[in-house]
């Protein structure tokens, strides 16, 4: 006879092995959770040793998931990791090779072009944005008032009958090119929180008319950083609250409906303003960015509460990442001081080259699928959700979709093996950080953004993160022939337009190389 303790474990095998193969074949909801502005070091179970600010619901999502300590997004500042992430495409592949989309700017993704959520609603999934788009629209603004409506005036201002008259115009109507052109049936969030419009979007339209620029007291000081239109009485810090709300009541609406649904939730914090709720002004004792990462952590427990309370999470695929490291600009020497490293061990912070500023908090969950607390030291990167997301649904990506995404569906499922040979990571400036295995390679002396450092007198950098995790000892005169290796890689992986197996694609426009010294001049991919 077989004993009931052993009983009891073959019953619970069994009980497992269906869950993994439900999860693995069929359709479960896709949650998107996305931090901006967030250092690696920021997360408590990121750095145990060396951060104080506490998370703990995201802790609680790591220790229920799996958590990639070698994660990475595409750049070191916001607008590129987000294109990214959404097309499983590198961004230096389009016309944004370095900085942000700015103010007013237009579309960064093409009308064709497939992202998460084109790709889920092609598979009869309900799909909503909710939070920070930063990647562009196809704003009405008259080019014979252009320079009126983008007027950006420095303290008190009052706004004149011809200020309104063009806002009210340009506000009226419908706002093309954001996410509900982008594969997205519903949007709602500030587009970028500290620029204007100082207004909700929802969908394609404003809420409400912005009327006067914005209150002069909400500049500077890591508030609101370009003055121009707002709605009157605007104020920063209900932002992020209403942001929670709206992803709470989606997924509670979806939850109950037929179609499975994904839910893309770029936050707007902690990155500035630094917007902070009065029940979180000082908790962490530390200073307001730090109180900002702890608000932020209570709204994703707000929303995986909400998952929880709908009947849904037993059956979402959660990822929670950030799209660039810590702003140097927050406190961040202040923060060391008092014992708080908000890039870990990594050297560097938003807009470097160097791990600090891309390599990020990664954390995916997935009941019957992802075993509980694990760890995996292999290297990935936000391109991978598209193809990651395509193998969970049973979908082939055109060979025009996905150039640069690798499905980690292998490693989920508890692989111990690379899914991903490189990756490419760069800075504000457009240095690109290439990875192969345990080497990187940076094309320039220093880190291509906001850092200081780096020895001016090599124009470029090598390091073996295997044993140099704080990119301190450069190789690259060391290793002639592993430089060389690099920079070949690099060149064919701009060539190809593509990094994964599969037909050459065209890049949007010529890739600008580095080191810029060496720059191939004419050459076209």
């Amino acid at each position: 006879m077989i004993r009931p303790s052993t009983s009891v474990l073959l019953l619970a095998a069994l009980l497992k092995a269906a869950a993994l193969a439900q999860g693995a074949e069929g359709k479960p909801n896709l949650l998107v959770l996305y931090a901006d502005d967030l250092g690696y070091g920021d997360v408590g179970c990121y750095n145990p040793d060396r951060g104080r600010i506490p998370t703990p619901h995201l802790d609680r999502l790591a220790a229920e998931g799996m958590r990639f300590t070698d994660g990475h997004s595409s750049s070191g500042v916001c607008s590129p990791s987000r294109y990214t992430l959404l097309t499983g495409r590198y961004h230096w592949r389009t016309r944004l090779q370095s900085g942000i989309v700015g103010l007013w700017g237009g579309p960064l993704i093409a009308p064709d072009r497939m992202t998460i959520g084109t790709l889920a609603k092609q598979h009869g999934y309900r799909t909503a944005c909710i939070g920070k788009w930063h990647l562009g629209w196809d704003w009405p603004i008259p080019a014979d008032r252009a320079a009126l409506f983008k007027e950006k005036p420095k303290g008190e201002a009052a706004a004149t009958e011809a200020h309104r008259a063009v806002w009210r115009e340009v506000f009226s109507q419908p706002i093309g090119g954001g996410p509900v052109t982008r594969g997205f049936d519903l949007y709602f969030g500030t587009d970028v929180p500290n620029w204007p419009p100082f207004c909700f979007i929802e969908n394609d339209r404003t809420v409400g008319i912005p009327s006067e620029f914005l209150d002069s007291k909400l500049m500077g000081n890591n508030q609101a950083s370009n003055q121009g239109p707002a709605l009157a009485d605007w104020t920063l810090e209900p932002i992020l609250p209403a942001l929670g709300d709206r992803a709470a009541a989606f997924i509670q609406e979806a939850a109950a409906g037929e179609a499975p649904f994904l839910l893309y939730l770029p936050l707007t914090s902690p990155h500035t303003p630094l917007s902070v709720n009065e029940a979180w002004k000082g908790k962490s004792g530390l200073n307001p960015y730090a109180d900002f990462v702890m608000e932020t952590d209570a709204v994703i427990g707000r929303v995986l509460e909400a998952l929880e309370q709908s009947g849904a999470a037993g059956n979402t695929l959660v990822v929670f990442t950030a799209d660039n490291g810590c702003a140097p600009y927050v406190g961040k020497p202040d923060l060391e001081k008092m014992g708080h490293y908000p890039s870990g061990p990594l050297r560097g912070a938003k807009a470097d080259a160097w791990e600090g500023g891309h390599r990020v908090p990664f954390v995916v969950r997935w009941p019957g699928v992802v075993e509980p607390g694990g760890v995996c030291d292999q290297l990935v990167h936000q391109a991978d959700l598209l193809r990651t997301f395509a193998e969970v649904l049973g979908a082939t990506l055109p060979e025009n979709a996905g150039e640069d995404s690798v499905s980690l569906v292998p490693l989920l499922k508890g692989g111990k093996y690379p899914v991903r040979e490189h990756a490419v990571s760069a800075s504000v400036g457009g240095v690109p950080a290439l990875r192969q295995g345990s080497w990187k390679y940076i094309a320039a002396p220093g880190s291509g953004g906001w850092g200081k450092g780096g020895d001016q007198s090599q124009p470029v950098q090598l390091y073996d993160l295997s044993n140099d995790l704080g990119e301190t000892k450069n190789l690259a005169a060391a290793q002639p022939e592993k430089l060389a290796e690099m920079q070949a890689l690099l060149e064919r992986l701009i060539i190809q337009g593509r990094s994964t197996p599969g037909a050459p694609q065209k890049n949007d426009q010529r890739v600008k190389r580095y080191p810029v010294a060496s720059e191939a001049k004419g050459k076209e991919e």
